[in-house]
């Protein structure tokens, strides 16, 4: 079965002044739209036609360089539009909140961890925060790697990810990276990272 885009979750303009309708729409409408339409030529006829996004991902490193390209690029940009949304940002509550100020000591210093990820990723990647181990960590990965891959060098389950390739905030921000990042908590949804958060640790509670 052939991979497609889904819908963005929100109009395109929704999370401005944070990201801009014109970088939603080519970043979700051109860039995503590529990697969807290259996976699906990358499997066509394949052993791995009838796998799941997931499996393909977990085995990228085994298959070829398109899979993991493309099929990271298809989970890491699905995953990023349900990790933001509109009216969102603030702080997380509840178990994630004791989890971040465990783990980071503050709510700040995770943000400025997280940030600092994100800025030393040299070239194309992603910033991530995961669970290893039962224990959060921020992570990167360059190009549309990410911690679910058998090449990561940190694996483990992303609860939440941005985006740190150009084609993210360009438009906007052009080279301040920096400033994008800042921007970026304003949009992040916490309830759907503490979901993650939830979920990921009921999986370790039952293992």
């Amino acid at each position: 079965m052939a991979f497609t885009l889904a819908p963005l979750p929100y109009a395109h303009d929704a999370l401005e002044p944070h990201i801009d309708a014109m970088t939603m729409q080519i970043h979700h409408g051109k860039h995503h739209q590529a990697y969807v339409d290259n996976l699906n030529k990358a499997i066509a006829g394949t052993e791995h036609e009838k796998k799941s996004l997931e499996q393909l991902v977990a085995n990228a490193g085994k298959i070829s360089p398109a899979v993991r390209n493309n099929g990271g690029g298809h989970w890491n940009h699905t995953f990023f539009w349900e990790s933001i949304d509109e009216n969102a940002g603030g702080a997380p509550a509840g178990d994630l909140a004791k989890a971040i100020h465990d783990t980071f000591g503050t709510f700040e210093a995770f943000k400025e961890k997280f940030a600092n990820a994100g800025m030393t990723r040299f070239g194309s990647g992603w910033a991530w925060l995961i669970i290893k181990d039962g224990k959060l960590e921020i992570t990167s990965t360059p190009n549309q790697d990410n911690p679910l891959m058998d090449v990561a060098e940190v694996k483990g389950t992303p609860i939440l990810g941005v985006d740190v390739w150009e084609h993210a905030y360009y438009l906007k921000y052009q080279n301040r990276r920096a400033e994008y990042l800042t921007a970026f908590w304003n949009v992040v949804d916490w309830k759907k990272v503490a979901e993650r958060f939830e979920k990921a640790n009921s999986l370790v509670a039952a293992n």
